[in-house]
């Protein structure tokens, strides 16, 4: 990394203690414009993170805050940036880097709204969108530009004009996993392109070496602001576990599916193929399922999200890529389909139920394949998850029809991949597959009746 200040401790510091409940946005400094927005979001009151940090990059320390999902961090740094931007208005003021296109679009609607009455322009600079058309939106000087790394390097290289040397504020968010997808080298060419005189905040979940390192390159005697010392699940979270045989997956899948119907579910399979093979399978049965992962064209990675956000759909089915950073406040219940491979991605993925207060449920299969992974994920967190009850005589009700619905996702997939292969058609207009519908027998709600015999 190309230092920018060395230093090798991170000094934490002293802190008047606070009681929460008495804290307001307007006690921490914040201009009078911005808590009125806060109030129309309905921030009722700063979180943790929060508290910590604003009044902090209010004095324009630089800051690495370590929080855990769910927390509030894209307030933690909007706001004090918004604050900044008030006072001294200037185009190309603030770059925040993301490792995920979902996100980056999220951090994009916080700020819009939170800058609304103040004419705030942002641009959302990531893959898989038309390159002319963000060199277009680039060249009118946006004052917040949001970015993955990959994509930001390709326009501070190749779009005319474009540069960022009179930048002020650089954010880093989930900048362990920036890291972890090997954007070293992209960030290391943006910390050489933009001004050292400018101020840092870097927030991530977890505090691993690469993350150090990168706080030493980037940031100047910052201030810790940690709210989470150790990776924990919040209190309102019921967890289980369910062991099952590899084989009868889809089926306890189904069952939990009806046991818990009228909830609205995310549940996170491992590869890209799984996850459409499970959407459609469920699709098949008469759920409301739509997909979300990285071989989907761009468009339709919004949409599905955008889908299940505004109630349309009540069951997304994602890889990791849906695991950090996304706030969808309603899901009630995470389903854990494929265990995760690293325990931490665990923390992230359950982290998208019980969230801002609301209670919320996860359940992880675990099969025979599984046990070591599983165990790995109970010392992560320092508890032994209960079983989620099942009546294992329900469960094998569901299997012929499950095992019939499993024979047309098959045949769908296959379709869908040899259109895929023919010149001149467009099958990334069809990505989610909605139109490959199969069986579909519906019924009230979207359960599905368990069959006693033929």
């Amino acid at each position: 990394m190309a230092a920018s200040g060395e230093h090798e401790s991170l000094p934490e510091d002293p802190q008047p203690s606070v009681e929460e409940e008495t804290k307001t946005f307007k006690d921490l400094g914040v201009t009078d414009v911005l808590c009125e927005a806060c109030d129309q979001l309905g921030w009722t009151k700063p979180t943790k993170i929060q508290i910590e940090a604003i009044p902090m990059a209010l004095q324009g320390r630089d800051i690495i805050g370590l929080a855990e999902t769910g927390s509030g961090k894209t307030g933690a740094f909007a706001l004090p940036i918004l604050n900044a931007l008030l006072e001294t208005p200037q185009r190309l003021f603030a770059l925040v880097l993301t490792p995920t296109r979902e996100l980056a679009f999220q951090i994009s609607e916080q700020f819009e709204a939170l800058g609304s009455s103040i004419g705030v322009q942002c641009t959302v600079i990531v893959g898989g969108i038309d390159s002319m058309s963000q060199s277009l939106a680039l060249a009118k000087k946006p004052h917040v530009v949001i970015a993955t790394p990959g994509r930001l390097i390709d326009h501070l290289e190749n779009t005319k004009g474009f540069n960022l040397r009179a930048l002020k504020y650089l954010v880093m968010d989930e900048a362990d996993r920036i890291l972890n997808m090997d954007f070293e080298t992209e960030v290391d060419k943006i910390l050489k392109v933009i001004p050292r005189d400018r101020k840092t905040f870097l927030f991530s979940a977890t505090m691993t070496k690469k993350v150090q390192k990168l706080q030493r390159a980037a940031l100047k005697n910052p201030v810790k602001c940690a709210v989470s010392s150790k990776y924990q699940t919040v209190e309102k979270l019921q967890q289980y576990y369910l062991f099952i045989p590899s084989k009868f997956k889809d089926t306890y899948l189904v069952y939990i599916l009806n046991e818990l119907a009228g909830n609205s579910f995310m549940i996170f399979c491992s590869t890209c193929n799984n996850t459409q093979r499970t959407a459609l399978l469920l699709r098949n049965l008469g759920f409301t399922a739509i997909p979300l992962h990285g071989q989907m064209s761009q468009s339709k990675r919004l949409g599905s999200l955008n889908k299940f956000k505004a109630k349309a759909r009540s069951i997304l089915l994602a890889t990791d890529v849906a695991s950090r950073g996304l706030d969808i406040p309603h899901v009630d219940v995470v389903v854990n389909f494929d265990i995760p491979t690293h325990s931490k991605d665990y923390i992230h993925r359950v982290g998208r139920t019980a969230r801002a207060g609301r209670s919320g449920k996860a359940i992880t299969f675990v099969t025979q394949y599984d046990v070591e992974l599983f165990q790995r994920i109970e010392h992560l967190i320092g508890k032994k998850l209960p079983v989620f009850p099942t009546q294992d005589d329900e469960v094998m009700l569901l299997a012929e029809r499950v095992t019939e619905a499993q024979r047309f996702a098959r045949m769908e997939l296959r379709e869908h991949g040899e259109k895929k292969k023919r010149p001149r058609e467009d099958a990334g207009d069809n990505d989610d597959m909605e139109g490959a519908v199969g069986v579909r027998n519906k019924v009230a709600g979207g359960k599905m009746k368990k069959r006693k015999g033929r």
